[in-house]
């Protein structure tokens, strides 16, 4: 919106300066996305990592700070500012009272509060978006720009830099958004977020959550992709919106609606859409990698910028791998509490490395039957490649949420079944399986010639990244871990449900 002459060369200034920001940003080893940029790979170029730390001592620890009760969003790094989704358990501000989603931005340097984004819960939708659950998405972040989907299923850009330079807009209803239904709007502060669009997919694209909105944004050019975490209903007896999208594009710029999946994915999500896409360059053409919640691995076409002025495209599909084809495949919801036979799932991303992408797949956890597999999948066929496309597969122990880590050849991934796993990249032959003390839903870190991996037992391992294992140390923290470790600027982030550890190895 047109303010005057007279605040446009503040304006100015303040874009220069962000530009400067963003140059010394992009310099820096940040880790704005969760996981490897495009590829979701789960690794790290950094060095100097440590092998182990001690809370209790202090060995090794940079800052902690306290996050809420429930924590289940991997943290990102970006200009000077760490970025995680908790619940509010633990308010930073009296106003804010009650379950709520927070996405917290604090401080690099210290994890002090830098601002938040407070969003009330979709009451009464317990199975929507789960008490105490809190914001678990990841954020993505591009310069001074913040790309997050809500505990709401809002896909919501936000200013970095919070309300502190002001409220930008074009969106300037904040207050609204962080006030409880029925409730008057509240007074925005300076320590609120600073919402520049939002985009609703409940009511722009008619999804219907289940659980909690779970959504890491793939970020290309001018282009969000976005999962919609689209599933059953509350009764787990159908998809209650069978006709709403599984994969939608939208415009960074403005918000708005660019594109959308057409494999009529939803009507066979056997509990909901989780895994969210990645990116890849095949023989010259980029590709988008999508994982369904019916435990099919899709690829599809980038859109090319600037968008298409005629309505919302359909994104055109290059191929199909149904990642359990002898999975039934009519009437999957007859088989909800099967733990014997059912459908497959897919909450992991895809990650894609040297022309393949590799994926795990199995049983839901609380509703699917208990096999698993990590499959490695030829990403230059097209058509359905189901029969051909498939380079190898590699049996889990127990369910599997974890995105690999492919790393100097290996894979490493984790499993529900308390199993840590290292195969052969090109083959998919084991070399070693580590057994943890807890489940394992979130997925390992390569690094440094280590892998990171922390259960829901309260244990964080530190393993050796190489054919042959070796246990490097293993630390027992304050409650249970459901997020990924993450590097930046050789600090390690490990967040568990309740706090957030700033790790640095130590000069001393």
């Amino acid at each position: 919106m047109f303010t005057g002459k007279k605040l446009l060369w503040p304006l100015l200034i303040r874009g220069l300066f962000c530009g400067l920001v963003i140059i010394s940003a992009v310099l820096a080893d940040d880790q704005p996305q969760w996981g490897q940029r495009y590829s979701r790979n789960m690794v790290s170029d950094e060095t100097g990592l440590p092998e182990t730390f001690d809370p209790a001592t202090g060995k090794n620890i940079k800052w902690v700070v306290p996050l809420g009760t429930e924590t289940y969003s991997t943290p990102v790094v970006s200009g000077g500012r760490v970025l995680i989704g908790t619940n509010n358990g633990n308010p930073r501000d009296p106003r804010h009272r009650g379950d709520r989603g927070v996405l917290l931005c604090l401080d690099e340097k210290d994890g002090s509060l830098c601002w938040q984004l407070v969003v009330p819960k979709l009451i009464p939708a317990v199975y929507r978006d789960w008490p105490r659950s809190g914001i678990c998405s990841p954020a993505t972040v591009e310069g001074d720009r913040v790309y997050v989907v809500s505990n709401r299923g809002q896909v919501m850009c936000l200013d970095l830099n919070g309300q502190t330079n002001g409220n930008d807009g074009p969106y300037l209803d904040e207050g609204r958004v962080m006030a409880p239904r029925g409730a008057e709007p509240m007074e925005v502060a300076k320590t609120d977020a600073d919402i520049i669009w939002l985009f609703d997919m409940q009511a722009e694209v008619g999804v219907h959550q289940h659980d909690a909105a779970h959504s890491s944004i793939l970020l290309h050019g001018r282009f969000l992709y976005i999962n919609t975490s689209n599933g059953l209903d509350s009764e787990h007896e159908r998809i209650a919106a069978p006709d709403a999208p599984s994969l939608i594009v939208l415009d960074k710029t403005t918000g708005g609606l660019v594109a959308q999946e057409d494999q009529k994915i939803s009507p066979r999500i056997f509990h909901c859409t989780w895994s969210s896409p990645a990116l890849g360059q095949v023989n010259g053409r980029t590709l988008v990698f999508f994982c369904g919640g019916d435990g099919v691995c899709y690829a599809f076409d980038a859109l090319q910028s600037p968008p298409a002025a005629r309505g919302v495209e359909r994104l055109r599909n290059v191929w199909r791998f149904d990642c359990d084809p002898t999975a039934p495949k009519e009437n999957v919801h007859q088989y909800i509490g099967n733990r014997r036979e059912s459908p497959s799932n897919i909450k992991s991303m895809p990650v894609f490395h040297g022309n393949r992408v590799y994926v795990t797949v199995g049983g839901d956890i609380w509703w699917g039957k208990h096999e698993a597999w990590l499959k490695c999948i030829d990403a230059s066929k097209t058509g359905n490649i189901t029969d051909y496309g498939e380079v190898w597969s590699y049996p889990l122990e127990r369910h599997c949420c974890s995105t690999p880590a492919v790393y100097d050849g290996l894979v490493f991934v984790a499993d529900c079944g308390r199993q840590v796993h290292c195969v052969d990249a090109d083959t998919g032959r084991p070399y070693w399986t580590h057994e943890t003390k807890g489940e394992i839903w979130g997925s390992t870190l390569a690094a440094d010639g280590k892998v990171y991996i922390g259960t829901r037992r309260r244990d964080f391992w530190v393993l050796a990244a190489s054919r042959n294992k070796r246990v490097i140390s293993s630390i027992e923290l304050d409650s249970p871990m459901n997020s990924t470790p993450v590097v930046a600027n050789s600090v390690l982030y490990i967040a568990t449900m309740k706090k957030l550890y700033a790790v640095k190895r130590s000069s001393q």
